[in-house]
């Protein structure tokens, strides 16, 4: 009888068998370490794991049943319904009642299950009918209800580095008998490729070998390894948390004048498929937010850019937002305007309805200038300087506020001076 590993893909035959043999997440499984010392203990305990693709959640589930000698229920949220759930538990249930049997209940993106599903769980996690293990490729603080989280802890598995590619490499040529060799520059090739994900990495490996074998290559070389392979693009999620750490990765570059990295995570969130509308209009608020009059050009400019590639289109209008992006990042900066605002708004929402001084209200018709409206307005520019030197613009019962305080930095260093004259002269009145 032929072993069903041997035609199994690659992934699922060097699945490790033992925690030793996992590749990676010392910082979970080293010794001392957390999920360590629950091994060594033997007391199983609910949580969820929290990593990108490919690295392990599975199988350190699997492995961490084994190694507290429970019976595993997996379920995967992106198949799984109320029926199946409901199965599930009556599985645990019965494995308790009749075998004395522990249960480990592995949902797999369970951050697919809504709210409800979620629920279905907490009852028997707080009776300890099972333990509950929960897989996740997004933040458990959005996408897994706070009730369930709060039974569960929470481990944070990372990316496969480029030390635990290669040792990962090492195993597979050796299950694969490979003949060839893979000169330094590929492997570096194929670990690029893999991008962090072990199960891509192994896929890559099992294409590269069925290739190699067809052509009778003895020497894998860069060009052999693009000839073979397509790069994924790097992992996005258009709608999940990698997306909103881009762009902030994104807006702080701009807000720390680095137009290097502003470029980067600006063609990292184009790479992985991003709207770049969306990154137009998120500039345009950058604009605003942290530069304002320090540059009134930014907002110019990056509005300028947005229509260039609203006419254009992709690829030649990512060009202009890509101008707009650099500008954004040298341009002097000054919050001043956000804060203003800001302050403004409150001081808005919290002073009610105070009404507009007479003085300040128009009068188009003879009543309205009979009741008092605009009486004892000064017209600016019949003043000297054009300024009217100690009139107040606030409602009578409101102390004069604060709100804009420009920096000295760019065009708002001339508005600080200009400013400072103008109160200056407001105070000698």
């Amino acid at each position: 009888m032929v072993d069903p590993l041997i035609k199994a893909p690659l992934a699922e035959r060097l699945r490790p068998a033992l925690i030793a043999d996992v590749v990676g997440q010392r910082h979970l499984l080293g010794e001392g370490k957390p999920l360590a010392n629950a091994i060594a203990a033997k007391v199983p305990h609910s949580m969820l794991l929290w990593g990108p693709p490919g690295v392990g959640k599975t199988t350190i589930a699997r492995l961490l049943a084994k190694a507290f000698d429970c019976e595993m229920i997996a379920l995967s949220a992106v198949l799984a319904g109320v029926k199946d759930i409901r199965e599930a538990i009556e599985r645990a249930q019965l494995l308790r009642d009749q075998f004395g049997k522990r249960t480990i209940m592995f949902v797999d993106e369970v951050h697919r299950f809504n709210k409800a599903q979620q629920d279905a769980f907490l009852p028997h996690v707080e009776s300890g009918l099972f333990t509950f293990i929960g897989a996740t490729t997004e933040n458990p603080s959005f996408e897994v209800n706070s009730a369930l989280l709060s039974r569960a802890q929470v481990y944070v598995l990372e990316a496969l580095d480029g030390d635990a590619l290669k040792a990962l490499l090492a195993k597979a040529l050796s299950t694969l008998d490979a003949t060839y060799t893979i000169d330094l520059d590929a492997q570096q090739l194929l670990i690029d490729y893999a991008d962090g994900d072990g199960r891509r990495f192994l896929n890559l490996i099992e294409q590269l070998d069925a290739a190699v074998h067809a052509k009778h290559i003895a020497q894998v070389s860069v060009d052999v390894v693009k000839a073979t392979l397509t790069r994924a693009r790097a992992r996005f999620d258009k709608g999940g948390e990698q997306f909103y750490d881009l762009i902030s990765a994104l807006h702080k570059s701009v807000r720390g004048s680095d137009p290097d990295a502003a470029l980067y995570w600006f063609c990292r969130m184009l790479e992985g498929g991003a709207d770049p509308l969306y990154v137009g209009r998120r500039m345009i608020r950058m604009a605003s937010e942290d530069i304002g009059l320090a540059d009134p050009r930014a907002l110019e400019i990056t509005l300028s850019a947005v229509a260039a590639f609203e006419r254009l289109g992709s690829p030649e209008g990512e060009l202009a937002l890509a101008e707009a992006c650099v500008f954004l990042a040298v341009a002097a900066k000054s919050n001043a305007i956000y804060r203003a605002y800001k302050e403004a708004r409150g001081a808005a929402a919290e002073s009610g309805t105070r009404p507009v001084p007479l003085r300040l209200r128009n009068a188009p018709t003879k009543l309205m200038k009979d009741i008092g409206y605009g009486t004892g307005y000064r017209y600016a520019h019949d003043e000297e300087g054009g300024f009217a030197a100690g009139e107040t613009y606030f409602p009578d019962d409101m102390k004069p506020q604060q709100f804009y305080r420009p920096v000295d930095r760019g065009m708002e260093g001339k508005i600080k001076e200009k400013l400072d004259e103008l109160r200056a002269r407001n105070r000698q009145t």
